[in-house]
């Protein structure tokens, strides 16, 4: 890397300390045009994956504000979607590129940057600003409410506004495993959650849906999170840390209940095991066909105080299999003429979508859009899914 890259990246991260979410934008290309890159957009996605938006305080070249981009459809999108540079047109000496915007391997958005077509470098650096542009965002959006609103398309109810401040990112990866986790309704989600976790060679994952479509419904959720993690991280097993939830659900809440299903998956051999807690059970996709519904007879939900009479459950996955964890709102959705979205629909999407070579936080953006399609925009409940890809080599997908 040139010196004026290296002072580009290491000027950043000395400013960063002092910036808020604001600031990034303006700070991010004074420092860039020192390094050679020029025109430098940053657009993060909103938080239903449909459009790219602008971070404040950017313009055009005319110098008016910057509107929404649409994921499908345009080259920014194609970069975001598709996780790869997108080469734009340009002058005789530069080039235009859109670069992903990764956290790890959440995409968080992209960047717009020129670059000098006389400096081969110039490419590379231009993606390293885009690694180091996500970690500034990431930092940041926690306590920003301006980026906050960015990426709402609308008012959010206090349910989601609790629970997608509780939930991990819909995208985790690494040499093992993929996790993907996507949720909908975004502004108006209730009962349903999620969570995953690594500990050592351990896949730890959880998935709920609360009763109820209110803000009970998502508190009993969060109490779910809440009291499954505070379990397994004192050591917990399966068995013992649904009790738990069960017994923080009915301590707090009078005739309220959660269904979920809690797993383990040994990264090093592919062991499954599970606790299902009156939850549909997982599907194992494998070589482009579902090769198994994960029956068993399932206990009680938590937080109605009856225990496990099936408990603990085991399956030996095979390398490359899916594993696909949902809530009912995705197999029940329903379009305005009656017609259910169904488990064969949803089951053939994700193996179409598999065949396609598509990763597979795209394979979910992509179906949760085809239910809202399915559903006219009006999801009558909470609809959640959570795939998990067990030594696939397909995390290589996720990144530049």
């Amino acid at each position: 890397m040139t010196s004026d890259g290296n002072r580009m990246l290491g000027g950043l991260l000395e400013v960063n300390h002092l910036s808020a979410m604001e600031d990034l934008p303006g700070r991010i290309a004074e420092y860039a045009r020192a390094a050679g890159l020029s025109r430098t957009l940053i657009y993060v996605a909103d938080l239903q994956q449909q459009n790219l938006v602008p971070l404040p305080g950017q313009g055009d070249a005319a110098g008016r504000p910057l509107r929404p981009l649409r994921i499908d459809g345009t080259l920014p999108g194609r970069a975001f979607r598709d996780v790869k540079v997108v080469r734009a047109a340009g002058g005789e000496a530069t080039r235009r590129l859109w670069v992903p915007v990764l956290d790890g391997t959440e995409r968080v958005g992209v960047l717009g940057v020129t670059v000098p077509r006389a400096a081969p470098e110039a490419e590379t650096l231009a993606v390293r600003l885009a690694s180091l542009i996500a970690l500034l965002v990431v930092s940041k959006r926690p306590h920003s409410d301006s980026h906050a609103r960015r990426v709402r398309a609308r008012p959010m109810s206090v349910s989601a506004e609790v629970l997608w401040s509780l939930l991990p990112p819909g995208t985790f990866a690494n040499d093992k495993v993929v996790v993907s986790a996507a949720l909908e309704p975004a502004y108006e989600v209730g009962g349903d959650a999620y969570d995953f976790a690594i500990d050592g060679d351990t896949l730890h994952v959880s998935i709920f849906d609360a009763m109820g479509h209110d803000t009970s419904a998502g508190l009993t959720s969060t109490v779910a999170v809440g009291a499954g993690r505070s379990s397994r991280r004192q050591g917990a097993d399966l068995p013992a840390t649904s009790r738990a939830i069960d017994a923080a659900i009915a301590g707090e809440f009078t005739g309220r209940f959660a269904t979920g299903i809690l797993a383990d998956l040994d990264l090093r051999t592919g062991r499954l095991n599970w606790v299902n807690r009156g939850h549909h059970p997982p599907l194992v996709i494998r070589d482009g066909r579902k090769v198994a519904a994960l029956d068993g007879k399932p206990d009680p939900p938590m937080g109605i105080g009856l225990d496990l009479v099936t408990g603990l459950l085991h399956y030996q996955l095979e390398p490359g299999d899916r594993l696909v964890f949902y809530t009912d709102g995705i197999v029940e959705a329903r379009s305005p003429d009656g017609e259910v979205f169904g488990l064969q629909r949803f089951v053939d999407f994700i193996v179409r979508r598999e065949a396609d070579g598509m990763s597979a936080p795209e394979t979910l953006r992509r179906l949760i859009q085809n239910i809202l399609e399915h559903q006219r925009e009006g999801l009558q409940d909470d609809a959640t899914v959570l795939t998990v890809e067990w030594a696939s080599r397909r995390h290589r997908q996720l990144t530049l």
